[in-house]
């Protein structure tokens, strides 16, 4: 496709306010430019029509199935974005005056703030919550510190935080950004071992961070020992929130014995994920961390009005500008009262139905490592493709070539050459077996013709790159 440069004819050009009227007329003689200014010459439709064809080549959940593992790309209803796009809320400023009286301009976005944090309790069994966090990492680091003060306040000397491999990728880097050592705990049979957990627990663990069900799909069904354990040395138990639309409605995470939370509400509660952003990590905690939340802190007072409380003096102070991403927020309230618990729970049961579903139509073609029941993801495995030169990545690419986003590879380290599902409970019975028939017919050509798959995909604008020159010897270039 020819950039908008390419299309430039001298001489076009789009309708000015008034034929045969100078610019100095509506446009004062200061801000004229004197020279040329190096943009293209085109007419309206041909801008109109450029920019339409670029917008049609972007890749998303609106038109394509997306079964990125560990990231819960699922369809994103549109009535939360007319929510979000209501006047009242978006002409709204965060310096407005907080206090204008029950009509005032801030108060039904206090409302929101409020109301989300009580209904993000009330799923996750946890005390308290903020929602400051941007992001899931940023809600990550923000746990962390949260747990940091906590043992400082109790004098305790903690140096430690033990992540399991099985965890989210994020959590070690969260840790060790906080000023932790990182200690890895190996899994057995997938899951958690309380006796390898023993093993590296000692007084100076701050806190354990967990992903449940962990990046295999797999439930930790050992969570009573370990919180045993942990609480022997007062350690605290973080929980990754990033596969909680396989628990949703389910289980509380607080009454289980976790002490911290982070959501993604950019995941789990209906905003698009991707593409950078936008994204809202909220953290919740349980009582005894309360103290320590991030400023400010939305109130209610006795007559009914909302407002933003500073006095917390022990608080870690603020870890993003104003109230986090309001918008995203906004989303997540709509999306949650409009499916209330029954449809929370749906959704958390549909989920995992399409994840077996998967499972069990793909175990006869791919290794499934730990082939058993598994919650709202698996992982599959390409290293019988791999004897014969097919790798993850190779069945990632010829996905491409079908129409799909790939699914995450290489990832969860524990497996060799993983491929990580995650089909979600939006996605129709027809949609999964097209997608199983397409991986299916993918790994038959990986034995009778595996240099096709190799040299995947042939369709696309950009085909085969070699990915680590691409990224070291970058040339950038229009020409496409």
């Amino acid at each position: 496709m020819k950039t908008i440069f390419e299309k430039s004819v001298a001489g076009r050009e789009g309708c000015w306010p008034c034929e045969g009227m100078a610019e100095e007329a509506y446009i004062p003689s200061e801000l004229l430019r004197q020279g040329d200014i190096g943009l293209p010459s085109a007419s309206e439709l041909d801008v109109v029509r450029h920019f339409t064809k670029l917008s049609q080549r972007n890749y998303g959940v609106d038109g394509n199935f997306y079964p990125l593992g560990s990231c819960t790309m699922k369809y994103n209803p549109k009535f939360t974005e007319i929510v979000a796009a209501m006047p009242g809320f978006t002409r709204l400023h965060p310096v407005l005056p907080q206090l204008q009286g029950a009509g005032g301009l801030c108060q039904g976005a206090l409302e929101v703030m409020y109301e989300t944090e009580n209904l993000l309790c009330e799923i996750t069994g946890m005390h308290a919550f903020t929602l400051h966090p941007m992001a899931g990492a940023h809600g990550e680091l923000t746990g962390v510190m949260l747990m940091a003060a906590y043992h400082r306040d109790r004098g305790n000397k903690k140096t430690k935080i033990i992540v399991p491999d099985s965890a989210h990728g994020t959590n070690p880097a969260s840790a060790a950004i906080a000023g932790y050592t990182v200690i890895s705990v190996a899994s057995v049979d997938g899951i958690v071992d309380p006796a390898a957990l023993a093993e590296v627990l000692d007084d100076e663990v701050a806190g354990m961070m967990m992903t449940c069900p962990n990046t295999l799909g797999l439930f930790e069904k050992n969570l009573p020992e370990i919180v045993r354990l942990l609480r022997k040395v007062d350690a605290l138990l973080y929980y990754d929130g990033a596969n909680l639309n396989a628990v949703m409605g389910k289980m509380r995470v607080g009454d289980v014995g976790f002490d911290i939370v982070h959501l993604n509400l950019h995941k789990t509660f209906a905003t698009p994920h991707g593409g950078g952003g936008p994204g809202s990590g909220p953290v919740g905690v349980s009582e005894k961390l309360e103290p320590f939340l991030p400023i400010s802190r939305v109130a209610k007072l006795e007559d009914g009005q909302f407002f933003l409380g500073y006095d917390h003096p022990k608080s870690i102070g603020y870890v993003a500008p104003f109230y986090g991403n309001f918008g995203v927020v906004l989303k997540a309230y709509a999306y949650i009262l409009r499916l209330g618990r029954a449809g929370l729970i749906r959704a958390t049961e549909n989920a995992v139905l399409s994840a077996n579903y998967m499972r069990k139509r793909l175990e006869n073609h791919f290794e499934i490592p730990f082939n058993r029941i598994c919650m709202h993801e698996f992982v599959a495995s390409a290293a019988e493709q791999a004897k014969n030169g097919v790798h993850a990545l190779d069945f990632a690419k010829a996905l491409l070539d079908k129409g799909y986003h790939a699914p995450t590879v290489y990832f969860p380290l524990i497996v060799p050459e993983s491929i990580m599902i995650e089909p979600t409970e939006t996605e129709n019975k027809e949609t999964l077996d097209q997608f199983i028939d397409d991986l299916i017919e993918i790994a038959e050509l990986a034995i009778t013709d595996p240099a096709a798959v190799q040299a995947a995909p042939l369709t696309l604008p950009v085909t085969r790159l070699d990915e680590t020159r691409a990224a070291r010897a970058m040339e950038l270039t229009d020409d496409l």
